[in-house]
């Protein structure tokens, strides 16, 4: 049986899945479409949006919405129509986090991706869950329950070249504090999206025999999201 790279077979034969980083694309949104207003949001396995749609399928978009957990977090178009798309993969059918009648608000459209070329690599830190201890006067032993997770940021190392189309847009993006969405694209045609306020240091480290390189920071403002395919 011929196996790819990404894959081995484990115990009993299952087939593991596993990834290398090696040819990972970044890529930052550097051009947006104005903002348009979602009038309601459904409930359902993949979220429709009712608005009035200018986007077609594959298309990537930001939502802002009364759905906190839905916030901040950028999604591909599926299904679209001329008043709804559906944002793939976005699972609204528990209303208690998503209550329903408050999804309304607006999607901004990523009109045009700038790669981020030379990057040596990108590492995430953050993203721990976070537990409250208690116990009761009469038990002798403590418990915890899960509360949130620690604030989570990227940092990305790139081989200095200030006049690389990649190195000017984080410049510009980090001086507007204003948040921006990050792709990566996997050899195997997966996705992972990002959305943060990017912070960027200009002057490239030096070491003896060592590429110079710069440094970039993201603050992560929603999840990411992944799509495999």
């Amino acid at each position: 049986m011929g196996l790819t790279s990404s894959a081995d077979i484990g115990w009993k034969g299952t087939i593991i899945a596993v990834s290398l980083p090696n040819g990972i694309v970044f890529a930052l949104a550097t051009a947006y479409a104005a903002s348009l207003t979602v009038t309601a949001a459904s409930n359902a396995n993949e979220a429709v949006l009712t608005v009035t749609n200018t986007l077609v399928a594959g298309d990537f978009f930001e939502f802002t919405s009364g759905w906190s957990k839905a916030n901040n977090r950028v999604y591909r178009v599926k299904s679209p129509t001329g008043t709804t798309v559906v944002a793939e993969g976005l699972d609204t059918t528990l209303t208690a986090l998503y209550p329903a009648g408050t999804g309304a608000g607006s999607i901004r459209k990523i009109n045009s991706w700038t790669q981020i070329t030379q990057m040596m690599g990108c590492t995430s830190s953050g993203g721990e869950p976070q537990y409250q201890t208690y116990s009761f006067m009469e038990q002798d032993f403590d418990s915890q329950i899960p509360t949130t997770t620690s604030a989570q940021s990227l940092a990305l190392e790139i081989a200095d070249d200030p006049a690389l189309a990649g190195y000017q847009a984080l410049r510009t993006i980090a001086q507007t504090r204003s948040t921006t969405a990050m792709r990566g694209t996997l050899p195997s045609g997966s996705l992972i999206l990002y959305n943060g306020i990017f912070a960027f240091d200009e002057t490239p480290s030096m070491t003896k025999g060592n590429l110079m390189s710069v440094k970039a920071g993201v603050a992560l403002q929603g999840r990411p999201v992944r799509y495999a395919s």
